[in-house]
């Protein structure tokens, strides 16, 4: 049996996935909870890791690389920023031990944008980063993580050079809860209506500006001239992500067109959003990008 050399962590604010890699890079075990940085904060992130790694029964002497928010002011140890122009290889080398643990455990930095005009940080998507990428990606890349809260990535010569968020996952969340227009989805199953996306999607992309009012129309168009509860729900999120591809490709897009680092959901609705636009994609599974991310920094920090 292939044995295992250390276990990869990717620790977000509301989900916790562990993996158990050997040598080269193949999982052996994994683990998905609801145990992110805000529960596990509470229960205690020692506890919650060591319940998971004896669930897979992993050796004491075994070293742990977790990437994300676990290395937050409010997270577990704090890990820092490595600063932009970022250099992706910078990230390897900034890892944090946790102190007090027998175990060696190393988080990951995140990345600062310390512009006074557009602040802004990252923490995990800058290892999904250095795992679609490489450590020795040549020329421009134009990158989008969608999520709860959506990175956009600028990259030249494997160097972060700028890079923007967007809430467009957590206010997609909340306006379906927290707003009248709660109404409008009450209901959804889990069909889909790509056609009322699509269209949401171009509107917003077209008039930006408008997304208030796009938004508005799931409700007025229901009430006025009938719909499902699930074309209102594609209405809210074919708004809120053309709202978001609109600034996201508002600057120069290169040739090969956009990286798309994502999984699931996420990347089905963001490909039939590009592919309504006619934009090019290059599209990265964002399970296997942060694993090879977290392989590469395991590779830097413990192979002598």
């Amino acid at each position: 049996m292939t044995e295992p050399a250390y276990v990869a962590v990717d620790w977000g604010t509301s989900s916790f996935r562990l993996w158990l890699v050997d040598r080269a890079g193949a999982v052996l075990a994994e683990r998905r909870s609801g145990e992110g940085m805000l529960a596990a904060a509470k229960a205690g992130f020692p506890a919650v890791l060591q319940a998971h790694l004896a669930a897979i029964e992993a050796p004491d002497h075994l070293p742990v690389l977790v990437c994300g928010m676990a290395g937050a002011k409010t997270g577990w140890v704090e890990a820092g920023y490595v600063d932009t122009p970022a250099q992706l290889s910078a990230i390897l080398k900034q890892a944090v031990r946790v102190p007090g643990e027998a175990r060696d455990i190393r988080i990951l930095p995140g990345i600062a944008q310390r512009d006074k005009s557009a602040p802004d940080v990252m923490r995990g998507e800058e290892t999904q980063l250095l795992g679609a990428l490489g450590l020795t990606a040549a020329g421009d890349a134009l990158v989008c993580m969608p999520g709860t809260h959506s990175k956009w990535v600028r990259v030249k010569d494997g160097v972060v050079e700028r890079f923007s968020t967007f809430m467009t996952g957590e206010l997609f969340s909340v306006v379906c809860r927290e707003t009248i227009l709660s109404l409008a989805v009450a209901g959804a199953d889990e069909a889909e209506d790509v056609a009322s996306f699509k269209v949401a999607v171009k509107a917003a992309f077209e008039a930006p500006a408008f997304a208030a009012n796009l938004l508005f129309t799931a409700r007025s168009r229901q009430l006025l001239f009938g719909g499902t509860p699930a074309a209102a729900r594609e209405t809210l999120s074919g708004t809120l992500i053309g709202a978001e591809l609109a600034a996201g490709l508002s600057g120069a897009v290169p040739k090969e067109g956009v990286t798309l680092i994502a999984s699931g959901r996420l990347a089905t609705l963001y490909r039939l959003a590009f592919d309504g636009l006619s934009i090019t994609v290059q599209p990265v599974d964002a399970d296997e990008a942060v694993r090879r991310g977290l392989s590469m920094a395991a590779a830097a920090i413990w192979t002598k």
